[in-house]
Parts: structure tokens; sequence; C-alpha cells
């Protein structure tokens, strides 16, 4: 699913960001990046999203070799990679309507449909009923989740967080984790990175290790207070009219 080979990253001037990085995360894996600031988990994300591309090195995504995709080509390795930021990335002046659908609205979706697919996906964070509310009336946790809807919904194969708990306080960082265990028992491949070493050894699972951009450790943990999970459930139709009518005109 996702596979690096000797990949390094530097930067002009000369930082390294990525050393000789190998590894291979096969179909529906949950894994943890880890390591502290600086330690390249983010310049790693990027380049898997084609964000960046490496110095040296080859990264395949679904067997398609990341670096030698044509511009043109790229929005559709995105379309199957869900993306999710610590700084939620919300744009405050539209809607959680109008930020949850902007995949679909830019590669055409009718207006029924966008609205189909966003009540589905803030359906799954908890959130369906605040479908026209806007960013800053919402709090840091319910920002999370929006940003979290909005990588779901086109039900991307991989979905990728960069220290998506950094900003929460540690009873909303345990939610929006076990949202992200339950997004994996769906089948997705999710890749978090995280410096909470804590919340790594609570949870358990494989974890990759970083450290002035090197891969010095790739180990599976047994979690000491794993969350118990419930398989999850068919998503449901959305309601009738009174649920969704409200919702804004795309582009509004």
């Amino acid at each position: 699913m996702i596979q690096f080979f000797q990949v390094s990253k530097r930067y002009p001037g000369g930082q390294t960001a990525l050393d000789r990085v190998s590894f291979d995360i096969a179909r529906g894996q949950f894994v943890f990046l880890t390591g502290a600031s600086g330690a390249g988990k983010t310049s790693l994300l990027r380049l898997i999203f084609r964000e960046d591309v490496p110095s040296e090195g080859q990264i395949l995504v679904n067997g398609r070799n990341v670096s030698s995709i044509p511009p043109q080509k790229i929005p559709y390795l995105r379309r199957t990679i869900g993306v999710v930021f610590q700084d939620f990335r919300l744009i405050s002046r539209k809607t959680v309507f109008e930020n949850v659908t902007y995949l679909p609205r830019i590669l055409g979706t009718d207006l029924t449909s966008q609205k189909k697919l966003a009540y589905q996906a803030l359906r799954r964070v908890g959130l369906a009923h605040r479908l026209n509310a806007f960013p800053l009336e919402l709090s840091g946790g319910e920002q999370q989740r929006v940003a979290i809807a909005r990588a779901l919904i086109h039900e991307p194969e991989i979905l990728i967080a960069d220290e998506p708990t950094g900003n929460l306080d540690p009873e909303l960082s345990w939610d929006i984790l076990r949202l992200f265990l339950e997004v994996n028992l769906r089948g997705t491949t999710v890749l978090l990175a995280t410096h909470d070493r804590e919340m790594i050894q609570r949870v358990g699972r494989r974890v990759l290790t970083l450290d002035a951009g090197r891969l010095i450790l790739d180990q599976e943990l047994q979690g000491i207070d794993p969350p118990r999970l419930e398989a999850p459930a068919e998503a449901l139709e959305p309601p009738g009219p009174p649920v969704l009518e409200a919702a804004p005109e795309a582009g509004a």
C-alpha cells in the first residue's frame, strides 16, 4: 500500500529532513509515526500525497511511483488519500457543509449527492447536526472532527493525519483517536503522526520512530489499555428534507 525505498529528503541550504528511510505499510494497517519535533514526520507525510518529492529513493503508493506521476495526474492520486492536519485548515467563511464538500464540489458532484455525502461523513464523526455552522462557531474538537469528515467524504483508501490531537486536551484527543481507529476498522489504511508516546503505549499498534530524519525503530506494541471498538455499522441514508434542505447551495 505504502512503500519507501531508501528515501532521503534534503531542503535548500543543506537541511536533511529524511535520511535513507525504508518501510512497507500493508493495506488495512494502522500505524503510528512518532519522533520529536523536527524528526521528519511532516516531511515524510508530505511525500506520500505528493506535496513534495524526495531527493533520493523511491515511494510507491498502491504500486504507483509517486515521484514520477505527472502533475496533471496528482489529483487522481490524492482522491485515494485523505489528509487531516493539526491546524484543521478549514475555511472560516464557509459553512461546515461547504468545507466538507470541497472535493465533491470541484469534481462536479451534483448538490443532492453533495448533501448525502456530507451527511454521511459528518454522521460518522458525530456532527451531522452542525451542517450549517461556521468553523468559528465550533470547539477545537468539533473543528478537528469536521476536518476528519472532509478527509473521509470520498472514502479514501489511505488516511494520513499529522499531529491531529496536538491542539486538543487529553479527553478530546482520546475521542479523536477512537475515530481514527474506527475508520481503520472499515478497512482504511491509517498513518497517524504524533509525539504523544503515552497515547501510543495505551493503544498499541505498529510504531515507526524517526530521529533526526532516520527511521530508528519499527515495532509492534501491545497496548496497555486499548479502547473497545465495535464493528462499524453501514452508513445510514440521510433523513428527509428537514435535515438537508437547510444546507446552503454549493459555492454560496
